[in-house]
């Protein structure tokens, strides 16, 4: 006679991680809970289950939701850095103008291949920034760099400011879907459509005063 499976016992998840790796796969779990059901889906327990592990297991790393969720803020600066870099390093020897472009194009496609990464780290009060050395330190080297191409344009005091506003407000548009209202629909139309807004600005921007 067949053995009856047990009613009560409950199905493991798979093991999703390699030994070595389970910081690594809680923060994988954490971007899909964000991405499934937003940035309230996340708990630590659920990520530790998504990952194939105890509830206890990842709280040497992740002691609490907070600690998690910098730590998945962390993982998207690095790579938000790391595509804004790659944009500009081949044209270093360009005018300030064409570099201040390509910094904000980077910026804007980054953020709209990337929505579960800019949704998390652009929310200041899921993570604590102020205790990520290395948030901090990227995101002052893009800043820094702003600047000094900012400087060298000419642009008038604020811009940096001003600058960061138009960017991260076309992606926040982007990604809580606000375009289509403004008659951009599809996010071919989107791209296209931020890029002419950041050309609008820097154009008026460094355009010489009589």
């Amino acid at each position: 006679m067949a053995r009856r499976p047990d009613a009560k016992a409950k199905k493991k998840p798979p093991r999703t991680y390699h030994h070595g790796k389970l910081r690594e796969a809680l923060i994988e779990a954490t971007l899909r809970l964000v991405e499934e059901g937003g940035p309230e889906a996340v708990t630590v327990r659920e990520a530790a289950r998504r990952s194939g592990v105890s509830s206890g297991a990842p709280f040497r790393h992740f002691p609490n939701r907070t600690v998690l969720m910098t730590a998945v803020a962390e993982e998207a600066t690095h790579r938000l850095h790391a595509a804004v870099l790659a944009a500009v390093e081949p044209i270093a020897d360009k005018p300030p103008l064409v570099q201040l472009r390509a910094i904000g194009r980077a910026y804007l496609h980054w953020a709209a291949d990337n929505p579960t990464h800019f949704a998390v780290v652009s929310n200041r009060g899921l993570i604590d920034y102020e205790s990520s050395s290395s948030m901090k330190r990227e995101n002052e080297d893009i800043q820094a760099l702003m600047g000094r191409l900012l400087d060298a344009a000419g642009a008038p005091a604020g811009a940096k400011l001003a600058a960061r506003a138009l960017v991260y407000g076309l992606a926040r548009m982007s990604i809580d879907g606000h375009l289509p209202q403004w008659g951009v629909s599809s996010s071919g139309e989107a791209l296209a459509a931020m890029d002419a807004a950041l050309d609008l600005f820097l154009d008026a921007l460094l355009r010489p005063r009589g």
